[in-house]
């Protein structure tokens, strides 16, 4: 404990596919190309706003933070040693964008951000959602190949909201299923929340149930092989609602004749045009949180008129990056990632909410559940098992899958649980928790599941005893924090030395548990 303080104290502080048949949606404006890059935009809208509210901004982030919050915001991955080393040593003045350009390249980002994706569309086999596993993997599979394909994004929504078909080979059916309410009440809440960022149980009744005329035709049968459900367009439909006008959520209100089209075609053709506000402001305001910590609208699937944005300007530049760039989801990312924004360090020059707001510095945001047991193992060299007994049939998964690529929200553990994995229930972005507790630190501080890892660990296993401190301080540091240790640092780690006699394996043994437990290390700053 005496060298968790003594470390505590030292430390650096912390404060694509082609469009569906029924629907062509490339109607995109010609735009004129900008005489600034996109970040330039992004940095002008925050920074001037900073100075309007007289925020002070936080000084630029070292490279060692920066590659360390890239990987981690980018894969939900820890750069290994050798990559912190040879990046640090790099003299190229482009590496930061360089770096980006890696991590969007990388299978992890894949892994990542079909995670996220399935927080939002409930990939989920047990109850309330009850996919059934042979669903779930067709769900996340087909989540999966459009991230790592950049499906653009118009065109992923699209597939989901006018997909029919089996829900065990047609992966994006399972959006229909994937909801406790099939009812089309239930699904207008459901496309409401995901891609409008609206929570219609705040809406007028009578909006809602207008809404849910373009999904009265939206049926489900069983087959011959046991749980296997067709999604399928009814001409019949709800006949309770076929006789009412549907209207769009912005009042516009349209005739629908279900005999000719597919309704859910039609509100897809309102919901993706390019200069609909309710779809392109929506997702650019999830990637800046995702990315960011927190949304221009915040939280960032509230969109309200009394919740207005934070920065309505900055939300505007970021609608018209991404219309200009044909809903291209990663370059929304790369203009966001190469920012002077992001690069800000998280010790806030004022510590107040409104400088938080308005993204004066970096957030400290712990590392999500499983991100934190992946960097555990990845840094021990150590795995992790999943299974689930029910529903049947039971699923086991490879001790060499990583929890971030875990399809199954009802895959989890003790400590995915414990560190607030989400349930995947409501597609809430509030189900993932962040938030720290003292149950979560006395795992890390006392549980035999952390000790074992760490004896476990080659940076203990390998360790030789010496004088030399730093040749043993540098891989540690280095494959935990991704920077050098400071003079401080070596300076406690002698003192340390001296009063418990400690070397070889049991100092290493202490140095890895004391960097685990520090705030730096299971936090993305």
């Amino acid at each position: 404990m005496r060298l968790l303080i003594a470390i505590f104290l030292a430390a650096t502080p912390i404060r694509a596919a082609e469009p569906h048949p029924v629907y062509e949606t490339d109607h995109f404006p010609e735009l004129p190309v900008p005489a600034v890059t996109p970040s330039d935009r992004i940095d002008e809208a925050v920074f001037t706003h900073l100075a309007e509210l007289g925020i002070a901004k936080a000084h630029p982030c070292s490279d060692a933070v920066f590659l360390r919050r890239a990987y981690l915001a980018v894969i939900g991955t820890l750069p290994r040693d050798d990559e912190a080393i040879d990046f640090l040593a790099s003299t190229d003045e482009n590496k930061r964008e360089g770096l980006v350009e890696h991590l969007l390249q990388r299978p992890e980002y894949g892994d990542f951000w079909a995670m996220k994706w399935g927080d939002l569309l409930r990939v989920k086999a047990e109850f309330p959602i009850k996919l059934w596993p042979n669903a779930v993997q067709a769900y996340h599979k087909w989540i999966h190949d459009s991230v790592r394909s950049n499906k653009l994004f118009h065109h992923f929504v699209q597939e989901l909201l006018v997909s029919s078909g089996s829900n065990f080979r047609e992966g994006q059916v399972n959006f229909y299923r994937a909801m406790p309410d099939r009812s089309p009440g239930g699904i207008a809440s459901t496309v409401a929340l995901t891609f409008m960022g609206e929570r219609a149980e705040k809406w007028p009744p009578r909006k809602l149930e207008a809404m849910a005329g373009f999904f009265a035709n939206v049926s489900y049968k069983a087959t011959a092989e046991w749980k296997e459900e067709i999604v399928f367009f009814d001409p019949l439909g709800d006949k309770d609602l076929l006789h009412k006008r549907a209207i769009f959520p912005d009042g516009t209100p349209v005739t629908l004749d279900p005999g000719r089209e597919d309704p859910r075609a039609v509100f897809a053709g309102w919901l993706l045009r390019p200069e609909n506000p309710y779809f392109s402001r929506v997702i650019t305001n999830r990637v800046w949180s995702w990315l960011m910590g927190r949304g221009i609208v915040h939280e960032p699937d509230d969109f309200r008129t009394d919740n207005p944005p934070s920065n309505p300007a900055l939300l505007a530049v970021l609608e018209s990056e991404f219309i200009a760039s044909r809903c291209d989801v990663r370059h929304l990312f790369r203009a966001i990632l190469n920012s002077r924004t992001f690069a800000l360090s998280s010790i806030p020059e004022q510590d107040t909410p409104e400088a938080a707001a308005q993204f004066a510095h970096y957030p400290l945001r712990r590392l999500e559940a499983e991100v934190f047991i992946d960097a555990i193992n990845q840094i021990t060299g150590t795995a992790e098992e999943y299974s689930s007994p029910i529903p049947e049939p039971f699923t086991f998964i490879p001790e060499e899958v990583r929890a971030i690529a875990l399809a199954d929200g009802s895959i989890t553990s003790s400590f995915l649980e414990l560190f607030g994995r989400p349930p995947r229930d409501t597609g809430l972005e509030a189900e993932r928790s962040r938030t720290n507790s003292a149950q979560q630190r006395l795992h890390l501080l006392n549980s035999s599941h952390i000790q074992k890892k760490i004896a476990a660990s080659p940076l203990v296993a390998d360790a030789a005893g010496g004088a030399d401190l730093k040749a043993t301080a540098e891989p540690v540091y280095l494959t935990l924090l991704s920077r050098y240790p400071t003079p401080e640092e070596i300076a406690t780690l002698k003192a340390h030395v001296r009063n418990s006699q400690s070397s070889g394996k049991s100092l290493a043994t202490d140095l890895v548990w004391a960097l685990i437990n520090q705030p730096e290390f299971y936090h993305n700053h």
